[in-house]
């Protein structure tokens, strides 16, 4: 039965992969629908970064986007530095232009697991010292690092400055797709593992959690690396989509409309990262002509969404997904939200 559902989810995931790509290769869908597609995927990586800060572990951050630039810039300078080199390489080795393009994706891919890393080696050096901070304090501290680094960013030439850091377009939607499901994957099994449990029993009560054993500090600096480096994928993703990597698009507000994903999809819910996050970039794209009303008609929805539905569209409920340990007896693990 497990197996079976595995393959249901990953025939109706390769489905949505197959309907989107004849739709565009016909020409049925525009690019501007392609690049909602590519930024849903980036939103949703991201929330479920911070998810496992704030929703799983009960860390306040809102400094996520500090992470997010930090990736993106590390994947920027890698691929601008390495890419003609490593291009030229691949063809005068093998001169078969699908072989090249192959390893070349390689090459691409592993500037994505740099950026991811270079984001989860901060979120760990600053999750060491500051998450024995609590609350406000922690927030603080967060906004603090995320604004430090856009100005270190902007004021960097080697590293574009002002004028941000062009990079060459190598990551279509196909690929944010499957990197999307993979950290979905990836972070539904560390929610249902012995590690996730624990973060959850910090998040309910710490106190309680230190009396049973738990290395608390240990586990928070363990979600804040690992949510750092969801974050620094999505950066990455979203450089070499973008054509140009610039520090103002990682401010506070970049910081805060992630945190608003979350909280929309419900804190704790991975479900619904995926939700509150599509939602979101969807309204976004959908107002983007009327930027004068665009804040106003979203702010105004999420109050009443606040008033009608506090615990998010979610809450902190969870859809039966198949990505989940078994337990010495066979029977599935759960978290006890399941629907």
């Amino acid at each position: 039965m497990r197996w079976t559902k595995y393959l249901i989810w990953l025939t109706a995931a390769a489905a949505v992969y197959g309907i989107v790509y004849l739709l565009a290769h016909v020409g049925i869908v525009s690019r501007f629908f392609l690049l909602t597609m590519v930024q849903i995927c980036i939103y949703i990586i991201m929330a479920l970064g911070l998810n496992l800060i704030t929703g799983f572990t009960g860390q306040l951050s809102i400094g996520h986007a500090g992470f997010m630039s930090i990736g993106a810039y590390a994947t920027g300078i890698f691929v601008v530095t390495f890419g003609k080199p490593v291009s030229a390489a691949l063809t005068e080795l093998w001169g078969d232009r699908g072989v090249t393009d192959v390893a070349y994706y390689i090459f691409i891919l592993t500037s994505l697991a740099v950026g991811a890393l270079a984001a989860a080696l901060f979120g760990l050096l600053l999750g060491l010292p500051t998450l024995r901070l609590r609350g406000d304090y922690l927030a603080i501290a967060t906004i603090g690092f995320g604004e430090i680094v856009r100005i270190v960013l902007l004021n960097t030439k080697a590293l574009g400055g002002a004028s941000g850091l062009p990079v060459k377009q190598s990551v279509d939607w196909a690929t944010a797709y499957w990197l999307m499901l993979l950290s979905v994957v990836l972070v539904y099994n560390f929610v249902n593992s012995s590690h996730g449990r624990a973060c959850i029993s910090i998040r309910e009560n710490e106190i309680a959690a230190e009396t049973m054993g738990i290395n608390t500090t240990k586990y928070k600096v363990m979600a804040f690396a690992l949510g750092a480096c969801f974050a620094g994928l999505a950066g990455g993703i979203y450089a070499n989509h973008m054509y140009l990597v610039h520090p103002n698009s990682f401010g506070f507000l970049k910081s805060f409309e992630i945190l608003v994903m979350v909280v929309l999809g419900g804190l704790g819910s991975v479900t619904g990262c995926i939700l509150g996050a599509a939602v979101m970039t969807i309204m976004n794209n959908v107002l983007a002509p009327f930027p004068e009303l665009r804040m106003i008609i979203i702010s105004v929805l999420l109050v009443v969404m606040m008033i009608f539905r506090p615990n998010g569209l979610m809450g902190a409920t969870e859809l039966r997904l198949p990505f989940r340990r078994a337990s010495a007896t066979g029977a599935e693990e759960g978290s006890g939200h399941d629907l």
